[in-house]
């Protein structure tokens, strides 16, 4: 990403908006959820700004590691035959172009902030 500091940050924010919605996660308590896991980021980005191809997939994760811990999956997976409940992954877990997949299936479900 070729943006300066506030537009990686407000991008990861969209991107990952959009992905809340998508699944019906976008109420205040999620949006709140999600500027804490932006504004954790900001620390980050301040320490390797070089590292701002990271940042979507980075707030991606933090989001759904602060869901996990509330006990609430996210994003479920809807795309593979299997009936056990699970979610889906970002991967690379640390790299640029983040996308959404089904480890169990071992398929691509979508890129960042494309989720339907």
């Amino acid at each position: 990403m070729a943006m300066n500091e506030p537009g990686v940050l407000l991008t990861a924010r969209a991107m990952v908006l959009h992905d809340l919605a998508a699944r019906g996660f976008d109420d205040a308590v999620m949006v709140s959820l999600l500027e804490d896991a932006v504004a954790g980021r900001q620390w980050w980005l301040d320490q390797w700004p070089d590292g701002a191809e990271h940042i979507a997939g980075l707030v991606a994760q933090d989001v759904q590691d602060r869901l996990v811990d509330s006990g609430v999956r996210w994003p479920r997976c809807t795309a593979c035959d299997d009936l056990h409940d699970h979610e889906l992954r970002i991967e690379p877990e640390l790299g640029p172009d983040p996308h959404w997949v089904c480890e169990r299936a071992g398929i691509a479900v979508a890129p960042l902030g494309h989720l339907t």
